[in-house]
């Protein structure tokens, strides 16, 4: 499969802040983080986010949006996706966006109405648009990180211009995560990510707070 005009389209419709999947009320832990002086300027959020993207739910997004574009029947991924959840506010992070792309995509589309954690949700629909997998991956995570920086932005972490520069500094990342999570299997999944799971962790009791993860 090759990404045309039509899937390309169809691909930035998806990942767009428009796309009512509230990804804008998610930080993945970026707000305890930030809180907490762990992300003081543009460097330390590059290597926050990029460990996210090597070790963390980044590649293990990309292996269970791969595993569910093979075979857009199978339940395990969406089971998988629900078992890795590292904290309640995780697990609606994930699961609230991926029933919501998947009503909204069914209404639109006619398909993919299968509620499960957004990576699954986006590879069934890709799989049964003919979109392509190592596009659409890369893809995913570059709107997951653009998601990332856009919270970082609007808690002053950084400027608008500075994390364009981050977000075009991981663009790389994402595109390698991406060829990676092809050559890989739900076996493969694994990761260390400890303190972005610990930030998600406190942030469920942290007393005040913009975004719900």
């Amino acid at each position: 499969m090759s990404l045309d005009a039509r899937g390309a389209l169809l691909l930035a419709s998806w990942l767009s802040p428009a796309y009512p999947v509230g990804a804008f009320a998610y930080s993945h832990g970026l707000e305890q983080a930030a809180e907490a002086g762990l992300l003081p300027d543009a460097p330390a959020l590059k290597a926050w986010l990029t460990a996210i993207l090597r070790q963390g739910a980044g590649r293990s997004d990309a292996v269970l949006l791969a595993a569910a574009w093979r075979d857009p029947d199978d339940p395990a991924p969406a089971e998988l996706a629900a078992a890795l959840q590292p904290s309640a506010e995780r697990a609606l992070e994930a699961t609230a966006q991926g029933a919501a792309f998947a009503m909204t995509t069914k209404a639109v589309r006619g398909h993919s109405g299968e509620a499960a954690a957004l990576p699954v949700a986006l590879g069934r629909a890709a799989r049964r648009e003919g979109l392509p997998l190592e596009e659409t991956a890369a893809a995913f995570l570059h709107a997951f990180v653009s998601n990332l920086v856009s919270a970082a932005i609007r808690l002053s972490v950084l400027g608008q211009t500075e994390g364009q520069a981050v977000i075009a500094a991981l663009a790389p990342i994402c595109e390698a995560v991406a060829v990676e999570a092809l050559a890989a299997d739900p076996d493969d999944l694994g990761g260390a990510c400890l303190a972005v799971d610990l930030s998600c962790m406190f942030h469920e009791t942290q007393t005040t707070r913009l975004f719900r993860s």
